[in-house]
């Protein structure tokens, strides 16, 4: 009888299994498939070498907005190999510390449970007192679709395994993973064209900020929104897509069509209907938001598995924390402590902190907003980056900051100065203390929190 197994050797179990191994040597951890992480392997770091290459593309293009006049031969034949090489790096540092663990603490196989402590892996049947699912999850797509197209249908599992920049490629959905490749492979010189079911690019919720990254990234990207393909069919060098626009027929001819509509979670493959016959539909699973534990038993999700914050930041804490949870049952403690803190790396970028528009308005608390334009903002406007806007929420008795969104250059960075600033249970007057360098593109948070103090009083 094992002390603890971590089902899931992802971001959250790898952080739980670090954190297990200091207070216990009788735990085992199991996974199915690759021992790293998604992060590393097809997700955050990848796609963040291909938008760094983007990027850099995109300023050497438009250095005539600082006053520069540059001839450039850009050649991206080498973009896809500089991705893998570096997406290889940050996978086998993780590998190497993975393949230092004692070989009796890890198993690779499929987990099936057969009761509440008991799973199965190949065939072999193993008992705990406590157990974390780290299962993680994977891209949805149309099954129908992909019988049809073959290895023309895409998701972010398969495109940084691409040889080279394709010529043309159609992308399906408008939420976070979808724009940060879509925007990337436009700027590398990819034909890029996104099919949005509604009217919505990123996670903002802001009215305001959402209509205003709609406007500025249709600029430079072809968005169809409230249109989805009527029909796909595989040709001989790709794909074509039949969809209607102006109550006409259309169709359109590209290499890949890549899917980024959401992902599923793993735990049906567990058979957690062994662990209680009610545990048969996923979405009505009696998981606690807070301490994310299962029903009433010593079992603990972590990560991504089942979440509405499918953040590594997040995974990694829930990991560690949920391993206390499960060496201290029944003594338990929420495992969702960190202020919310979520990142675009669109252009600009987008970013949510604390309690959103949506989540304030919904729960009916009062507050006011304070905004800020960075059209003309100082700093803005000398990098040429002089987009975007800001929302800063205050609540209308304590004056303390309960959120923010922002789309904006750096929001990266501003956000976590926002997240440090609301887990503190700072006022408007408190912050507007505090130093404001000039000039910086972080004045304009000053301005933004300014304008929600003159609404205050």
């Amino acid at each position: 009888m094992y002390d603890l197994i971590i089902i899931g050797a992802g971001t959250a179990g790898i952080a739980a299994y670090q954190e297990a191994i200091k207070y216990t040597q009788n735990i085992l951890i199991v996974n199915d498939g690759p021992w790293d992480t998604t992060c590393a392997r097809v997700g955050c770091m990848p796609s963040k070498v291909l938008i760094s290459a983007a990027n850099r593309i995109h300023e050497i293009e438009n250095a005539n907005l600082v006053g520069l006049n540059v001839v450039a031969e850009i050649n991206t034949s080498q973009v896809m190999h500089h991705v893998r090489t570096l997406r290889d790096h940050f996978s086998n540092a993780t590998l190497k510390d993975v393949n230092n663990w004692p070989t009796e603490h890890k198993i690779s196989g499929q987990v099936q449970y057969v009761n509440q402590n008991t799973i199965t892996v190949n065939s072999q049947k193993y008992q705990s007192k406590s157990f974390i699912l780290a299962v993680g999850s994977t891209p949805t797509f149309d099954s129908q679709w992909k019988e049809q197209l073959g290895d023309r249908l895409i998701t972010s599992d398969q495109i940084f395994e691409l040889e080279k920049l394709p010529q043309s490629l159609a992308v399906i959905g408008s939420g976070v993973i979808a724009i940060e490749l879509a925007q990337a492979m436009q700027k590398l010189g990819v034909k890029t064209t996104v099919f949005a079911r509604s009217r919505k690019v990123g996670a903002l919720s802001s009215p305001a900020l959402q209509k205003l990254a709609q406007d500025e990234i249709s600029k430079n990207l072809d968005i169809k929104f409230g249109k989805l393909p009527t029909a796909v069919q595989r040709g001989t060098d790709g794909v074509t897509i039949h969809f209607e626009e102006n109550n006409q027929p259309k169709q359109l001819n590209v290499e890949y069509l890549l899917v980024a509509t959401g992902r599923k979670s793993y735990l049906d493959t567990l058979l957690l209907n062994n662990i209680d016959h009610a545990y048969t539909d996923l979405k009505k699973l009696p998981v606690n938001s807070k301490t994310k534990q299962l029903g009433d038993y010593p079992i603990f999700i972590a990560g991504d598995a089942h979440t509405n914050t499918p953040i590594q930041h997040e995974a990694a804490h829930e990991g560690r924390q949920a391993v206390h949870n499960c060496l201290n049952y029944p003594a338990i403690k929420n495992l969702k402590t960190l202020t919310p803190l979520a990142i675009v790396f669109s252009a600009p970028e987008m970013a949510t902190v604390g309690q959103s528009f949506k989540q304030l308005t919904d729960t009916k608390i009062e507050f006011i907003t304070g905004t800020v334009s960075y059209e003309k903002q100082g700093r803005a406007l000398v990098l040429a980056k002089n987009t975007g806007a800001v929302e800063v929420y205050v609540d209308k008795s304590s004056g303390k900051v309960l959120g923010a969104e922002l789309f904006v250059e750096a929001a990266e960075h501003m956000a976590h100065l926002l997240a440090w600033i609301i887990s503190e249970n700072l006022t408007v007057d408190e912050i507007l203390d505090k130093p404001f360098y000039h000039p910086t593109l972080e004045e304009g948070l000053r301005s933004a929190l300014k304008h929600a103090r003159r609404q205050l009083k």
